[in-house]
């Protein structure tokens, strides 16, 4: 499953955001990717997420993959649009 959305940011996108989104990610079954222009990386890795340099209205595609793929992109969406 892949969808798209854009990022809403309060604050710069630092490391204690990156780290609530590893952890959001981590507790989904499913293989969860962020993809960014052409940069794709591991939304359950701590390191490949903080490679990333996002900034306010960038779109970013999850792509999930497993038995609770819908979930999983629900769930960051939400963290994507809400949280950061």
């Amino acid at each position: 499953m892949k969808k798209e959305v854009a990022v809403r940011m309060s604050e710069e996108f630092g490391a204690t955001p990156i780290a609530h989104l590893v952890q959001l990610a981590n507790q989904y079954e499913s293989r969860i990717y962020i993809e960014v222009d052409s940069k794709k990386v591991n939304a359950k890795s701590i390191m490949g997420m903080m490679s990333l340099v996002l900034s306010e209205g960038q779109i970013v595609q999850i792509v999930a993959e497993g038995p609770d793929e819908e979930d999983a992109c629900n769930g960051l969406e939400v963290f994507f649009q809400n949280n950061i």
